[in-house]
């Protein structure tokens, strides 16, 4: 919304615009909305959400075409997680020179890059060659969300960040469910033994994200400085001392890592879980139960937890969210039939604001420390790199007994929730 020039003669009617400039969830300094760029931003939210939902399909997919046992199978979610490790920082340092344009292009191409890797591999009829392509993807998806979550964060009022982010992060729910979705319906509709089944998704997916890099090269898009930026916040103070003594980032640096490692792991063996308590259940069957029970709650929590953020501080809203998503996985272990089933399915409402809200807590009051922080945050992905091999070995006889590992992450995310209202 633009400030016309001759509002300024008229102190009242200049005070009522501020007003509603800062009650719109993307109103820019200027007076301009940022609402063009935050709706190509969350287009790569769902993109990066087909892609990870894709990966649940795969572990149980690799058990059978590969021969692997289910901490074997955890090596998907490893070679994709630990990219993240490796690159966040790498990702953030080239934010920080070229800006978020270039980097989310370059993000793109290599998710563009690792998709049609999967056509040579499946030559190979070898697994390796599958968790290279996926690496390579993950180095896309790192970048892109090295850029995406803090560019959605500051395109509008600094309070309500964390709304626009689980925003945007909803979309990213709608791919967790076409993931599965899709995936299920190509990977497992074919022949389990041939490798060119896998190739299918990453063709399409890979078609797709081209033509959105594309579209991003010829967009023109603000680029915001986090550094100018925060400096000009009258409610941000700058960090006079070293990142590493702010406690609320370093607890959101491990918060977001035990999030990880319970999201990937409850995810990656949602249908071993689901099978192994119903034997007459197929896989492509769980799959859609993964997309339109689990994945579609996930979504509808991230929706409602955006709205719900306008009258319950997000600190709050996670406190009660972890407690929810402890009990449930309790439920999970005990194995107690239907009620056990339940509560794994509402376990993924319960997560959903997980993500977006730690990440948004962990960068309040960081200032030009903005970009270095979201970088460090995102290096917390790293857990969903070991959590499904451990949840793999741990109940590889009996898969429930695997689920303690989330149920130890959300406690701690629960005590981190609890001294961010503090």
């Amino acid at each position: 919304m633009a400030i016309d020039g001759h509002i300024s003669n008229y102190p009242n009617q200049k005070n009522l615009m501020e007003k509603k400039n800062k009650q719109s969830l993307f109103a820019a300094p200027n007076g301009k909305s940022y609402l063009v760029p935050f709706i190509l931003i969350t287009s790569l939210f769902l993109l990066w959400g087909f892609a990870h939902g894709l990966l649940d399909v795969l572990n149980k997919h690799f058990q059978g075409a590969f021969t692997m046992t289910k901490a074997e199978s955890g090596l998907v979610q490893f070679s994709t997680y630990i990219a993240y490790f490796l690159m966040a920082l790498p990702a953030g340092m080239f934010m920080k020179r070229y800006g978020y344009k270039k980097g989310i292009i370059l993000g793109l191409l290599l998710f563009a890059a690792g998709a049609f890797a999967f056509i040579p591999a499946a030559f190979l009829h070898s697994a390796t060659p599958f968790l290279v392509a996926l690496f390579i993807i993950a180095c896309g998806l790192c970048i892109l969300e090295t850029a995406a979550n803090p560019y959605s964060t500051i395109l509008g009022p600094t309070e309500s960040g964390a709304q626009r982010l689980n925003l945007s992060q909803s979309f990213n729910g709608l791919g967790w469910i076409l993931g599965p979705l899709v995936g299920g319906a190509l990977i497992f509709g074919g022949a389990q033994d041939d490798p060119f089944t896998l190739t299918k998704p990453y063709i399409l997916v890979g078609g797709i994200v081209l033509l959105v890099a594309i579209l991003f090269f010829f967009t023109r898009l603000p680029e915001i400085k986090v550094e100018e930026q925060e400096e000009n916040r009258l409610d941000t103070k700058l960090p006079s001392t070293s990142m590493w003594r702010h406690g609320q980032f370093v607890r959101a640096v491990i918060a977001q890592f035990c999030y990880c490692a319970a999201q990937t792991g409850i995810f990656s063996f949602f249908i071993n879980y689901v099978t192994e308590l119903d034997p007459q259940m197929t896989n492509i069957e769980a799959s859609r139960i993964l997309a339109f029970g689990g994945m579609a709650l996930f979504m509808i929590g991230r929706l409602s937890g955006s709205f719900t953020m306008k009258w319950m501080a997000p600190g709050k809203l996670l406190t009660w969210f972890a407690l929810a998503d402890a009990i449930c996985m309790a439920l999970v272990i005990v194995s107690a039939g239907t009620i056990s089933l339940y509560a794994l399915y509402i376990s993924f409402f319960f997560m959903s604001i997980m993500f977006p809200t730690i990440f948004a807590l962990g960068l309040e009051g960081m200032g030009t420390y903005t970009k270095k922080a979201s970088s460090y945050i995102v290096m917390g992905v790293a857990g969903g790199a070991f959590s499904p091999m451990l949840m793999g070995y741990i109940g590889e006889n009996n898969m429930a007994i695997g689920f303690f590992v989330p149920l130890i992450a959300f406690l701690y995310i629960l005590y981190f929730a609890i001294r961010c209202k503090k």
